[in-house]
């Protein structure tokens, strides 16, 4: 390799080793202690959670103003602008062509508790990402390979099992941290998920509370669909927080030895 890109490389991987270990040492011990659902300045405390609507508003204003029979939406070339995104050049809101043109609101709290979930989700992913590529490039390289040849002609069968067990143990420990990570990513990115499958399952029951206004199982049914989104954000922030401790444990553990044992082989 290139003297320069060996430099280079070199500075990379101390990098990695120092964002790493800030990540051990400091952003899983100190997020275990912050995320909480007691205190009561948290959004996800029972003292400041808001009642639930699940009125059936009327159509807006506007698309009542209309005269004439509908016709087919056209979108105005005057002022057209290609770079302009097609939101941007059409009402969101205008409910001219619906076939049932009621609104029934989103639940904004709901919507709060997933925002600040799907946030702890991507920073225990990035954290996870730093911590696993130091553990990649901290597997060790056999070196010294003539005197270890040398050592095992003359029967130096104490140095060679010395080293052999050495390097499975490392690479156990290492194996051990690397399937704690992925499986502490997985449970994140599936998380990470919940608000999709809220907003898509409510979505469904408010379409039936448009359509049948008068069936009370439908109010009871959103009722209880946000009762549960409320509940559930609360034991994800915990399931964070258990991810955040159970890392901090086997991370600590085992790369201590890990550096005992590379410690020990120089």
């Amino acid at each position: 390799m290139d003297r320069g890109l060996a430099v280079q490389t070199e500075r990379f991987r101390s990098d990695v080793k120092q964002a790493a270990e800030k990540v051990v040492f400091s952003t899983f011990p100190k997020k275990q202690l912050v995320l909480s659902t007691t205190n009561p300045g948290s959004p996800f405390h029972d003292a400041n959670l808001a009642s639930i609507d699940t009125t059936v508003y009327p159509p807006p204003l506007d698309s009542s103003d209309i005269d004439g029979p509908l016709k087919k939406r056209k979108i105005s070339t005057d002022s057209f602008n290609a770079n302009e995104p097609p939101s941007s050049r059409i009402n969101q809101h205008d409910t001219r062509h619906a076939r049932l043109s009621h609104t029934v609101l989103e639940n904004k709290h709901v919507k709060h508790l997933h925002s600040i979930i799907k946030k702890e989700c991507e920073e225990l992913v990035t954290s996870i990402d730093k911590v696993r590529l130091w553990v990649t490039l901290a597997i060790p390289k056999i070196e010294g390979s003539d005197n270890f040849g040398a050592g095992v002609q003359e029967g130096s069968r104490h140095g060679f099992q010395a080293i052999v067990d050495y390097l499975f143990e490392t690479i156990r420990f290492n194996t051990e941290i690397l399937n704690e990570l992925h499986r502490a990513q997985d449970c994140a990115y599936n998380l990470r998920d919940s608000a999709r499958q809220h907003h898509l399952a409510r979505a469904k029951i408010c379409s039936k509370l448009i359509k049948y206004p008068y069936v009370e199982d439908y109010t009871s049914a959103l009722l209880e669909h946000d009762e549960k989104q409320i509940f559930s954000s609360r034991h994800h922030l915990l399931d964070i927080r258990d991810l955040y401790a159970a890392l901090t444990d086997i991370t600590q553990k085992n790369i201590t030895k890990v550096k005992f044992i590379l410690n020990q082989s120089r």
